[in-house]
């Protein structure tokens, strides 16, 4: 494969840009922005009125034993967005995003990045319902260039609906094709996402220009019908047990031996009787 360095990136990501917002201005101003517009969800809905609350710590796979190379973040987003199902247009690149930026985001995605590979790894179910509320996304961004400085924004779908942004990463450094810049995400959900199942979606930002290279949705089969709830949903059912003895007054052993200590009994006190009249 052949790749390009990081002097010639920039000249082609600033021609890109220059191409880009004067691409994104002329679709606008000549009115054929209105596919882009008529993409956007005719109904969405909060499934509640509770604000999304998770937590992620992501870094490099080769620095998984490295605390300091790991980042740690609280996310905090408006309630989960459902409602209108996804369609081939909506979605992604130009949901809850203006028809300028939308033709501008969209023109950016090109060949010379891609995700090779993602994965999502469940935990920690502790209802035994078969819905997770923590989980480890894990991804592999190569690209034609030597080297080049990217960073990701991930999404939620709930049950086929908009997508909801729940995390995203610093900038990190990939290199070409090779295996050593594997990312990883980890996320446990706090409140905000009740019990269902939820598809994930990955978009890849070019550090230098803030455009979208790349991205990998529920096309891709590890990243869709995820089993997902937050840890208010994940409560388990306490169920109390008592122990009752219960006799059903039939005959058994237990009554031959109360009939033998009673004679036992009689037979003393006989006795006692006896001794006293000598």
């Amino acid at each position: 494969m052949t790749t390009r360095n990081y002097t010639e990136r920039k000249f082609e990501s600033t021609l890109s840009l220059t191409r880009g917002v004067v691409g994104g201005l002329a679709l606008v101003l000549c009115g054929l922005g209105g596919p882009l517009m008529a993409a956007q969800p005719a109904v969405t809905e909060a499934t509640s009125g509770v604000d999304r609350e998770s937590t992620s710590i992501s870094f490099l796979l080769t620095d998984s034993n490295n605390p300091s190379a790991r980042w740690q973040r609280q996310h905090s987003y408006a309630p989960l967005l459902a409602g209108t199902p996804r369609n081939n247009y909506e979605g992604r690149r130009v949901n809850n995003k203006s028809a300028v930026s939308s033709a501008l985001i969209t023109q950016a995605v090109n060949d010379d990045f891609w995700i090779y590979d993602a994965w999502v790894e469940l935990s920690y179910d502790q209802d035994h319902d078969g819905y997770y509320t923590d989980f480890r996304l894990v991804f592999d961004t190569d690209t034609y260039y030597s080297i080049a400085d990217v960073f990701a924004v991930v999404y939620l779908s709930y049950e086929g609906g908009p997508w909801n942004e729940f995390a995203y990463t610093y900038d990190f450094t990939i290199y070409a094709n090779s295996p050593d810049d594997v990312y990883v995400i980890e996320t446990t959900l706090a409140t905000g996402y009740p019990t269902g199942d939820y598809d994930l979606l990955i978009e890849i930002y070019d550090s230098y220009t803030g455009y979208l290279v790349a991205d990998l949705g529920p096309e891709w089969a590890d990243l869709s019908y995820l089993p997902l709830e937050d840890l208010q949903y994940d409560t388990p059912v306490v169920v109390r047990s008592e122990v009752v003895l219960v006799s059903d007054g039939g005959g058994g052993s237990m009554d031959w031996l109360m009939l033998g200590l009673l004679a036992l009994a009689g037979l003393h006190k006989g006795h006692r009787r006896s001794s006293s009249e000598r």
